[in-house]
């Protein structure tokens, strides 16, 4: 036994849970210090806000802090009528697949209600098979729940957040990036504390019916994994098409043809473009890395159920990956006072730094939670699972595991950094390529991204080996879990980008000064690269969940050893491997069609709209938000469909094996597919901003904004957005996603499984 008592780690997760859940709302009430709205004091506006505007820039800045709450309202609501819309369709998708779960997992033993023997520890009773197909559905109802409510806050945060920012910047760049980070925290720890809170509280429940039968109560929580995951495919994708159908549309007709700057007010798609960042960079990504962190501790508590843990009752060894998150609260905490209160920022240039520092204090101070969790709640010696045999391992070789995935993670942002981040060379390249028209620019585009994916594979290679050779299965689960554990700031880093962004937006659309659009201008160029970063993470850790995932499916579905060389598997590796690429030309296709329509009708209002260019009428933004909504709700439905339905098909058509060579082809191209995708696209983006600011000689030379290098920018900028946004992030939610439901759905395949095999 380690030397943490069961009662400590009953009041220790629930109790960090809360501290995370606290520390949000103190950031939300920081934030929320910053007056926006019209509803105060006796002619409808506090004095404080006047005194302050007067102080600032005279009589007019009034009228800005007015529109500014105006446009933010406008963004909120948009954004908030979206999501609601969208999880109305998706209530009908949850419904459907809650009953093939049931349906499916109770006919594994033909719906009987006696006890049947365990899988793995032989000789005992366990539950039947009928209630773990009620409990997975219940833990899928459950995890589809918290991955809606993580991005819904998200989203709300976001959208409360964006004008603040802007007022904020008047008074320099410290305080706005202050804004923007706080906000980006608000949403990291409300996530990571209430996927801890939610699967603490539903493991302590379905304990009340399971008792001693370990293996059937962690195997019906992998439910919750599936369903994060399953609602996050959606958001990411139905908020990938939304958003960058406005930003292709208003960049399109925009800046290339009528010159007007980026969230001009009178682009009449700029609302739809603003809203888009909030539904799909924020509400998508929250879903997202809710449902990695979900999966990663229902794999880890899998695979230590049918180790000794889970055979001899060990409560706290049991409970380690759920300590190792509650560490990373605690970690993650510190290291946010770090960037809101220790370092204040006073340049421009400070802001990347600051935010790559928040990255490595929160890994070092993570490496010493981890040892110090690793030594207090694992016994010193014990036996893990590894296929059908016992593996002895230490507890420090736990330890390595973990650390290793959170270096892992570190290596990988910092490479992404490299690669997406104008202040080094490869961007600065492909802004020189744009010299010579859109094509030269393109071709280094789509190289610089074949190339950024060398490094990361390798970081993603050694983990895996190292945890593996140290702990098998469970060793690679709780390596993804190292990469999440400091989830709360990769969160925080990455929200700040959309933040920024809509920062600009609003600042451009209620006719700020020129000085506080540098000001948000230079935030949002940071924020770029930390949403690649974020993205990098996601990545990363989606091939070590979905790797972890797929040794637990292995183990359930009774495979021995998956044999590349029988036709069935490799038939499976050939088709999986294709998978993603079939996944992105679909989410590709579904963001040009959306962005031809769009823009038409931005065209349509500019030609037909008298004085819309002179500024004297107002654009119909209603309809290109219109446009936005309508296609992301038709689109998303069949790539969705697309990954929930192969693991269904291939696992009843074609049996186990199939299935596996399935995942494992995924996986393998998936991450490749992926990395490239997001990488290539951060970097055309960057390279149009590093254009645009024109802040050294070479920069100079390329601008300013309307000349030709920088419109041939603006077209890698449009190509890369589907890429950035909508195919690459997703593809990391395919690999996961397919992997947690062939888990799920195992004891199905492993009884009833291959019917096309079987008629042969």
């Amino acid at each position: 036994m380690g030397s943490l008592s069961e009662a400590v780690t009953q009041v220790l997760i629930p109790v960090c849970a809360l501290v995370g859940i606290c520390f949000a709302l103190i950031q939300w009430f920081l934030v929320s210090k910053v007056r926006v709205s019209n509803d105060r004091g006796s002619n409808g506006y506090s004095d404080r806000l006047i005194e302050e505007a007067e102080a600032e820039e005279g009589v007019d800045s009034l009228e800005v802090t007015i529109k500014c709450a105006e446009i933010q309202h406008a963004i909120s609501v948009g954004a908030t009528s979206f999501l609601f819309t969208q999880y109305k369709y998706l209530s009908v998708f949850v419904g459907v697949f809650s009953a093939i779960i049931f349906l499916f997992l109770g006919s594994v033993k033909g719906f009987s209600t006696k006890s049947e023997p365990c899988t793995y520890n032989k000789g005992n009773l366990c539950k039947p098979a009928l209630a773990n197909a009620l409990f997975t559905t219940i833990a899928f109802l459950l995890g589809a729940f918290t991955s809606t409510l993580s991005g819904f806050l998200g989203m709300k945060i976001a959208t409360y957040a964006n004008a603040r920012t802007t007022l904020e910047a008047r008074k320099g760049v410290g305080k706005a990036f202050i804004v923007a980070f706080r906000s980006g925290a608000v949403m990291g720890f409300l996530l990571a504390a209430n996927g801890l809170l939610v699967l603490y509280v539903s493991i302590n429940l379905f304990k009340l019916y399971y008792g001693d039968d370990w293996e059937g109560l962690y195997e019906s929580i992998t439910g919750y994994g599936l369903g994060g995951s399953s609602m996050a495919l959606f958001g990411r994708v139905g908020g990938g098409i939304y958003t960058k159908a406005a930003d292709v549309g208003a960049d399109l007709v925009g800046k290339v043809e009528r010159n007007i700057p980026e969230d001009d007010p009178r682009n009449p798609a700029v609302i739809a473009d603003n809203v888009g960042d909030n539904v799909g960079d924020i509400a998508g990504m929250g879903s997202d890395l809710f449902g990695s962190y979900a999966e990663s501790s229902c794999a880890a508590l899998f695979v230590a159920s049918i180790s000794s843990f889970g055979i001899g009752h060990d409560y706290t060894a049991m409970s380690y990956p759920l300590i190792i998150s509650s560490m990373g609260l605690v970690v993650c905490l510190i290291t946010t006072i770090f960037a809101t209160d220790l370092f204040e920022i006073k340049s421009v240039s400070e802001i990347e730094p600051s935010l790559k520092r928040q990255l490595v204090i929160s890994t070092v101070l993570m490496t010493a939670g981890i040892a110090m969790v690793s030594f207090f709640a694992l016994p010193s010696e014990f036996t893990l699972f590894n296929f059908g045999t016992e593996m002895t391992v230490k507890h420090w070789h736990i330890f390595f595991c973990v650390a290793i995935g959170l270096w892992a993670g570190l290596v990988i942002g910092y490479t992404t950094e490299y690669y997406t981040s104008n202040a080094y060379s490869p961007v600065r390249d492909v802004a020189d390529s744009c010299r010579t028209g859109a094509a030269t620019n393109v071709i280094f585009g789509l190289a610089l991204g074949y190339k950024s994916v060398i490094i990361p594979i390798f970081a993603i290679a050694v983990s895996i080996y190292v945890s593996f050779s140290l702990a098998a299965m469970y060793g690679i689960a709780v390596s993804a879990l190292g990469m999440l554990s400091t989830i709360a700031t990769g969160l925080a880093i990455d929200a700040y980008g959309p933040i920024s962004d809509n920062a600009g937006g609003i600042a451009e659309m209620a006719g700020m000064s020129h000085k506080i659009r540098e000001t948000t201008d230079a935030l949002d160029a940071a924020g770029n690269t930390t949403a690649a970063i974020g993205k990098g993470f996601a990545i990363g850790s989606a091939a070590l969940v979905s790797l972890a995932l797929f040794g637990a499916y292995v183990s359930r579905a009774g495979i021995k050893t998956v044999d590349v060389l029988t036709p069935k598997v490799f038939i499976g590796l050939i088709v999986g491997a294709m998978l993603p690429y079939w996944f992105s030309a679909m989410t590709m296709k579904s963001v040009g069609k959306a962005a031809l329509k769009m823009v038409e009708e931005v065209r349509r209002q500019f030609n037909t709209i008298p004085g819309l260019m002179e500024g004297r009428a107002k654009p119909d933004y209603a309809t290109c938000v219109k446009i936005s909504t309508d296609a992301s709700l038709r689109e998303m439905i069949p790539p969705g469909a697309l990954v929930m339905l192969t693991p269904l098909i291939a696992g009843t058509f074609f049996g186990v094996e199939t299935l596996a060579g399935v995942l494992a082809g995924s996986l393998v191209s998936g991450v490749q597919v992926a990395i490239s995708a997001s990488n290539t696209g951060g970097a055309w983006d960057n390279a149009k901003k590093y254009i645009e600011a024109g802040v050294s000689e070479h920069a100079k030379s390329l601008g300013p904004k309307g000349s030709d290098a920088h419109k041939a920018a603006v077209i890698g900028d449009t190509v890369g957005d589907p890429l950035k946004d909508t195919s690459g992030p997703s593809l990391n939610i395919l690999i996961k996603l397919m992997a947690v439901e062939s888990l799920v759905f195992a004891p199905f395949f492993a009884a009833h499984g291959g019917l096309l095999f079987k008629l042969l």
